[in-house]
């Protein structure tokens, strides 16, 4: 079984890498639509309607996977539900009112970072102790961007900490697909955890926001919710059935790689719509890409 695992690291399958670009491609346009999204809704309604719409995208696939589940799965499902998407499209929308999308896609991009912590410390991964050099210049690079204000100034930014902490939950989901869901189709898993938190949304949505009076009554929220809509069912339903696809042709560091495509999908995306970006910002950008690409090379 180690050998498998090991030959999958070394030579990933030619169908990895074209779910690799495909979904660099989608998650790297995921943060201007959460921008356009913004621009008429809440942080709250754009994280709730985007796991609204994905999950009732994929409804009739969960109600048909529904016999394929057995009982110790839906524990791991629920979490891959909230871990995976709930928790952090909130966060993401919360985070992007206060960084601009290229920033955040940078973030992103420290995923694989966290996907390495928590197989060492959960899972007992055992790791090379140099390892721990590019995790702290990720880190670094993340510290750069909660510093980097406005015309170069020194500012704590406190929003950064949101992406932070949703990648941390991309981390652990990573981990819970690949060791306790790997028996499951990527349909299967994707379909029914959004079954799952789909219903917490919706429910969020219509109780405690104000979402459908707006949307009702004006054509910027109706615009905005039509970005959100189609980040749901991209981003979020089509691209977690790719991604689940990728962690179980490979293994969870090659899979979280695509995380150093994002980046620059996003950056392009943020430059489009004029977003200015400052030299210590670039630095923080970079420090944190190498600081991914280190703690992937070493663990190789």
């Amino acid at each position: 079984m180690t050998k498998s695992v090991n030959s999958l690291v070394q030579k990933p399958p030619l169908r990895a890498w074209i779910l690799l670009l495909i979904l660099a491609v989608i998650w790297g346009s995921s943060f201007i639509l959460i921008k356009r999204g913004l621009v008429g809704l809440s942080p709250q309604m754009v994280g709730a309607l985007r796991i609204v719409a994905a999950s009732l995208f994929l409804l009739p696939f969960a109600i048909h996977r529904l016999n394929r589940v057995s009982k110790e799965h839906w524990k791991f499902l629920a979490s891959i539900g909230f871990l995976g998407s709930l928790i952090p499209a909130f966060l993401f929308a919360i985070a992007q009112t206060k960084l601009d999308s290229a920033v955040t896609g940078v973030l992103n991009a420290m995923t694989p970072i966290f996907t390495v912590i928590v197989g060492l410390i959960v899972y007992k991964q055992r790791q090379k102790a140099n390892i721990f050099i590019g995790i702290g210049i990720g880190f670094l690079g993340a510290m750069l961007l909660s510093l980097a204000g406005a015309k170069g100034s020194l500012t704590f930014n406190a929003y950064v900490l949101f992406v932070v902490l949703a990648t941390l939950c991309y981390g652990l989901n990573l981990n819970i697909i690949k060791y306790h869901l790997g028996n499951l189709q990527a349909l299967t898993v994707t379909s029914i955890s959004l079954l799952i938190t789909g219903p917490v949304a919706l429910i969020y949505l219509a109780f405690f926001t104000d979402f459908f009076p707006q949307v009702a009554n004006s054509p910027e929220v109706q615009i905005a919710a039509g970005y959100v809509i189609l980040l749901g069912i991209m981003g979020t339903a089509i691209a977690l059935i790719l991604f689940n696809q990728l962690v179980q042709i490979t293994e969870p560091v090659f899979a979280s790689s695509v995380t150093y495509l994002i980046p620059i999908v996003a950056v392009i995306w943020g430059l489009l719509d004029k977003e200015v970006l400052q030299s210590m910002q670039f630095v923080g950008m970079i420090t944190i890409v190498v600081g991914v690409y280190i703690t992937n090379r070493i663990r190789k």
